[in-house]
């Protein structure tokens, strides 16, 4: 399968991208030239990291007929100092609320949503990505 997408110049610093018929700007703040239209591109990689996993936790958890929850991830990124600015650590926080929730099922999904999301395995191989796990405000202990 290949993926293609188109990516115009709008000006100063602001770019269109189309990917799969929706617009995407991106842009930078007034310090780097820009008018602060849109993200910038490398927090996106974050939201496909998280977009990329929360799809396989829902998938696997549907499949294990986990109903009747709410699901947010966090992602904190830090940047190396230098020039490519590069992102050095990626923390996930999955956040989980809902009455009776199988822990072991949501730790289950998890574990394997990072085997299944090809966003994960391509950023892994260059970053460090770390987890925390929260059901109902309660820090889960692996």
């Amino acid at each position: 399968m290949t993926h293609s997408i188109s990516t115009s110049w709008l000006g100063d610093m602001a770019f269109e991208s189309n990917v799969n018929g929706h617009i995407i700007i991106m842009d930078t703040d007034a310090r780097g030239g820009g008018k602060d239209l849109g993200p910038r591109p490398k927090p996106l990689l974050l939201t496909a990291l998280s977009g990329c996993i929360g799809m396989e936790i829902v998938s696997i958890l549907k499949k294990m007929k986990v109903e009747g929850y709410k699901f947010t991830i966090d992602a904190e990124a830090d940047t190396v100092s230098g020039s490519p600015a590069v992102y050095n650590q990626i923390r996930l926080t999955f956040r989980f609320g809902g009455e009776k929730l199988s822990q072991k099922k949501i730790i289950q999904a998890i574990n394997l949503s990072f085997d299944y999301c090809p966003v994960y395995a391509m950023l892994s191989k260059a970053v460090k990505i770390i987890y925390s796990t929260f059901i109902n405000e309660m820090e889960v202990q692996l």
